[in-house]
């Protein structure tokens, strides 16, 4: 959240464009559960996007304000709220360029929620967590994929969650090395997720002390 405050250089613009393409579905997923159609869900979650990436979204944002989930479904209410905003949505993006944003894949997901009575904000919340659990996950692998590890990444995947239903033994004997070997490889990958999700999460906080408390909270929402 930092590189995208307070600015209006192209790194800030793709700071928060990031943001944005990262953090876009749990918006969607809210919009659902208050009870907007799936195509009026997907035009409302571009134009605000539209409306977020053509002003100073961070300009207001101080520490004290809180947590960028939270500053963003504020904004997202707000920008409801906004009748003339909403009448004049077919204009939505200004001219500029819209995220890229995959309805399709989005309502399939959100047809896979459980049909359980999660109020729209905990709908939310509990799928910002998974997003962010997905973006460090998605960067886990690819830094495991690049130095020639996928197979081994692909074996030890489930032990993230405390899955050990296939034994050290075993993936040791599959992938021709030792046991202890698999054992210190499953530690560094524990190890460097939850230091890709301290970084993800450094990302919509405001202040390092707020990391721990943004982690438990979100875990918290699953």
């Amino acid at each position: 959240m930092a590189a995208a405050r307070g600015s209006d250089s192209p790194r800030a613009a793709e700071a928060l464009t990031e943001l944005c393409r990262t953090y876009w579905y749990p918006l969607y997923a809210y919009l659902r559960r208050r009870g907007h159609a799936t195509h009026e869900a997907e035009d409302l979650t571009q134009a605000f996007f539209a409306r977020v990436l053509e002003r100073p979204f961070f300009a207001n944002v101080t520490r004290e304000k809180g947590k960028f989930r939270s500053y963003l479904l504020t904004s997202l209410k707000n920008f409801l709220s906004d009748e003339k905003d909403r009448a004049t949505a077919q204009k939505r993006g200004g001219g500029r360029p819209a995220i890229a944003l995959d309805g399709l894949d989005a309502e399939s997901r959100y047809q896979l929620e459980p049909s359980h009575h999660l109020t729209p904000e905990k709908m939310y919340e509990k799928q910002w967590a998974l997003s962010v659990l997905e973006r460090a996950l998605s960067r886990l692998q690819a830094d495991w994929a690049a130095t020639g590890k996928q197979a081994l990444f692909e074996r030890l995947q489930a032990t993230l969650v405390g899955d050990q239903s296939v034994p050290y033994e075993e993936i040791a004997s599959q992938l021709g090395t030792t046991e202890g070997a698999i054992k210190s490889a499953a530690h560094r990958l524990r190890r460097q997720y939850r230091t890709l999700l301290i970084d993800e999460i450094s990302q919509t906080v405001g202040d390092v002390s707020e990391i721990e408390g943004e982690i438990c909270y979100l875990m918290s929402c699953l």
